[in-house]
């Protein structure tokens, strides 16, 4: 059965063709300089009448930081930017396929992720922090945790480099070799070295 062709005509007499945007001119130097003091006074005025203008993505707790604050929010913008430019140079080595480019940028990446959290939820969840990931952060003790059951049942549960309140202090591999009985070796002048920790042995009593 020969299949039945059908030809379609479109009216296309009224189409017009649609003007062309100028292309703006560059704004001078004394123009860019007028544009941002309006602009800038146009902030101030929003400010005056909503304290929260500009800050929405910003966490209730962090607003009012101030900026020379570790962790004020100015701050951690300028971080972010700077991440974001290496994150950049990154991607360019790693479609050239340098050696230890993927995970350069992944520590980027997951940084640049950490601080956007940190601005909106409040609270830092990366275990070093600024513009070069120079700073580590250390841990403190809010709650004390207990052993429940075994040799030191009722006893309070430590990590080493967290700082306890009811110490005062951090609690260090020192303490915690003293505590377990650890005993690390020694040169002749009595300085510990890096070697590793040998346990005491307990000698068992004879029983009488």
């Amino acid at each position: 059965m020969a299949r039945k062709k059908i030809t379609a005509t479109t009216d296309n007499s009224e189409w017009k063709e649609p003007k062309k945007r100028k292309p703006r001119k560059p704004m001078s130097v004394e123009q860019r300089s007028a544009a941002s003091e309006r602009l800038a006074k146009a902030r101030e005025a929003k400010l005056e009448k909503n304290p929260n203008y500009g800050q929405s993505s910003i966490h209730e707790s962090l607003r009012n930081l101030p900026d020379d604050h570790q962790l004020s929010p100015s701050k951690i913008k300028h971080w972010i930017k700077v991440q974001q430019d290496y994150a950049k140079s990154e991607r360019a080595s790693v479609r050239q396929n340098i050696k230890g480019a993927i995970a350069k940028l992944a520590n980027h990446e997951g940084y640049i992720r950490n601080m956007q959290t940190y601005l909106r939820h409040g609270t830092w969840v990366d275990m070093f922090y600024g513009e070069q990931m120079q700073g580590k952060i250390r841990n403190r003790c809010i709650a004390l945790g207990y052993y429940w059951f075994g040799p030191k049942a009722g006893q309070v549960k430590r990590s080493v480099g967290t700082f306890y309140p009811d110490m005062g202090c951090t609690y260090t591999q020192e303490m915690l070799e003293e505590e377990n009985g650890y005993e690390r070796p020694r040169d002749a002048d009595g300085a510990s070295d890096n070697r590793p920790v040998v346990r005491k042995r307990r000698q068992k009593s004879k029983a009488s």
